[in-house]
């Protein structure tokens, strides 16, 4: 499907790949791993035809469709959430129109038997074939099940994309990608900023798509869930292995075990031949021999070992000065934007030295929280910041604050004050910016060296409360796990605000639920509150379908609000009506479905000139517009009556 051939990039006198080659299949869920700055983004963009390689091709077969999601990107304001999506559909929309305006002039028309009408009448009917083919009708119903998978509620279908932050903006981007239904799916980094609800949605979507994914992420649960097949790239090459990360990871160890064994050997028999050669080469008895080893060397194609990336992150925080047994203090707080209720009366206690989690959806407080701790926010309630303590803050967009035009070496300096200053080469080389690296620009730097050296400047100011927003959003595996054994050695006190369920795992001794505008204490790792919450895995959390999530505007404040027997009773009966009503409905759909598809091959047959048949068809498509509105209130009703149901 995807032929990448003898690719060959070079930024000046660096080459970032040599030569690669490969093939992506229809079938093929691919995973591309490396390092940070290895150039997995990189190939994305050489795939995508956005970037050209220096030397080689992409080849893709005619009418191949590429969908390709960034790590970034601009999106228009001028449009509300739903309009945005809907241009996803731009030609099925454009064939609908001119359906319509077809349909206007056929009223206005009398001159049944003339040659125009009947021209006219063929049209409508190539078009009206066409729309169904594309699946013209579920067009809206395919926008709201997207949406809502990716976390969007009803109420935000008519709000200005210009009102969301650019995790959400990114999520419309992905509706609209995924809407589209490429041949290839070209995903850079697409749970960054998913909640653990949408992480799920996305990897069941992915799992059951039919075409072909390669996708770049550093969430090592979610590529084991979605890929099939793993291509590493190492300074320059590709290494392409038939399994999913895990599996990849086992796979290389031992692929490098047998080269290093094989080339060992290799390299012993070269030895011993030489020492022969050397030791009789001046013997006349030994003449022959000689000759024919030197030969036999001629001959042998030495072995080859592949390199291995031995650079790592070597991340140490600062020794922390003692602060108070409590750290942060809150009590009665309450947090609203506008009429939106995010939090309300939440208590929450922080003491010295300990390492919390907050876990949850996008959406209910989590970095709201965060920043109130920081007085970034007003509120009200009382929080109060313990004696002594020092914040330091990385936010989810830290990286993205750099200054481009300043170099890694410059954005250091400029922040770095006192002895520290003198140190800086020695930290930057500690976190993989070595020789020529800190002279880069940091607009060259990928998503990952970007959140190193964003974490660099954390360094600098010596703290002992880090509160983190999601710091693992474009860090390698390697960077990932240095990082985590960096905080579990400071002294001081973290808040990890994170879905990553791998980076918390041994991190965190203590996880708080953020539900309902409410916070949860949950004593332990974050593996004890799986097992607590009776979910395999984290992405698991709060799993709700998608007319569960739409339909819960109003949340429960009480798990355990007594309700009378004959409000359960009422609530109960409504359910069932409404079950009632939609089964009675859908049959009714179903039956108007199948006569507008008998009088669309009767129309086909007769060339649509029968205007009789026209006629009867277009009654028949009110009816069903009709059902369809009736079968979405009645949905809308039961999901409002199945809230309610907290028993």
């Amino acid at each position: 499907m995807v032929s990448v051939e003898q690719v060959v990039l070079n930024f000046g006198g660096f080459e970032l790949f040599k030569g690669i080659s490969f093939f992506i299949n229809p079938r093929d869920r691919v995973g591309l791993t490396g390092r940070n700055g290895a150039g997995k983004t990189t190939l994305l963009k050489i795939m995508a035809g956005i970037q050209q390689p220096t030397e080689g091709n992409v080849v893709t077969p005619k009418g191949t469709t590429i969908g390709y999601l960034p790590q970034t990107m601009i999106l228009s304001d001028l449009r509300t959430v739903f309009d945005e999506a809907e241009t996803a559909f731009s030609e099925l929309l454009e064939i609908d129109k001119k359906i319509g305006q077809i349909n206007l002039e056929l009223t206005e028309r009398t001159n049944y038997e003339s040659t125009e009408y009947q021209s006219l009448i063929q049209k409508l009917t190539d078009l009206t074939e066409r729309f169904n083919m594309q699946g013209g009708h579920s067009v809206h119903a395919d926008i709201e099940q997207t949406l809502l998978g990716l976390g969007f509620s009803r109420n935000d279908f008519h709000r200005s994309t210009s009102e969301f932050s650019g995790g959400w903006r990114m999520r419309i981007e992905l509706a609209k990608l995924i809407l589209r239904k490429p041949d290839v799916f070209l995903l850079d980094e697409p749970t960054n900023h998913l909640d653990i609800e949408s992480i799920q949605w996305l990897e069941e979507f992915l799992k059951n798509y039919n075409g072909a994914i390669v996708l770049v992420s550093h969430d090592k649960a979610f590529l084991d869930n979605v890929t099939n097949r793993t291509i590493e790239i190492v300074l320059g090459k590709i290494y392409d292995y038939k399994a999913n990360y895990s599996q990849y990871v086992v796979l290389r160890k031992e692929r490098r075990e047998q080269q290093l064994a094989a080339f060992r050997n290799q390299q012993k028999m070269i030895q011993d031949t030489e020492d022969f050669i050397e030791r009789f080469r001046y013997k006349a008895t030994k003449a022959v021999q000689v000759q024919s080893r030197i030969k036999q060397l001629e001959k042998i194609e030495v072995l080859e070992v592949d390199e291995e990336d031995v650079r790592q992150l070597n991340i140490k925080f600062q020794p922390a000065v003692r602060s108070g047994k409590i750290v942060a203090e809150i009590k009665g707080l309450s947090k609203a934007y506008g009429t939106l209720k995010v939090l309300e009366n939440i208590d929450l206690y922080i003491e010295q030295g300990e390492k919390i989690a907050f876990v949850g959806k996008n959406g209910e407080g989590k970095t709201t929280l965060a920043r109130i701790i920081l007085s970034e926010l007003d509120y009200t309630g009382t929080c109060k910041i313990g004696h002594n303590v020092k914040i330091g803050y990385f936010a989810q967009n830290q990286a993205d604050l750099l200054d481009g035009e300043l170099t890694v070496l410059e954005t250091i300096d400029k922040v770095a004050v006192g002895e520290i200053r003198t140190k800086i080469r020695d930290i930057l080389g500690a976190f993989m910016f070595s020789g020529d690296d800190v002279e880069k620009k940091v607009k060259v730097l990928s998503g990952g060296e970007r959140t190193r050296l964003a974490m660099v400047r954390l360094m600098l100011e010596p703290v002992n409360f880090l509160v983190l927003d999601e710091p693992t959003n474009h860090l390698d595996m390697l960077s990932k796990e240095i990082l985590k054994d960096a905080l579990r050695d400071f002294t001081g006190t973290v808040l990890v605000v994170s879905h990553d369920r791998e980076f918390l795992d041994g991190l965190v001794d203590c996880v708080f639920e953020f539900k309902d505008k409410k916070i949860k204490q949950h004593l332990g790792g974050i593996y004890d509150f799986i097992n607590k919450k009776k979910i395999e895995t984290l992405q698991e959390l709060n799993k709700k379908s998608p007319s569960e999530q739409a339909s819960r505007t109003s949340v429960i404040e009480e798990k355990d609000a007594e309700i009378s027997f004959e409000e359960k009773k009422e609530i109960n009966r409504q359910i069932n009506k409404q079950e009632k009503l939609i089964e009675t409905i859908e049959k009714t759909i179903h039956s108007l479905e199948n006569k507008i598809e008998a009088l669309n091959q009767k129309l086909s047959a007769t060339g649509g000139s029968d205007f009789l048949l026209f006629g009867e068809y277009e009654q028949l498509k009110k009816q069903h517009e009709t059902a369809m509105s009736q079968w979405e209130e009645a949905q809308t009703t039961l999901d409002t009556w199945t809230s309610k149901k907290i028993w």
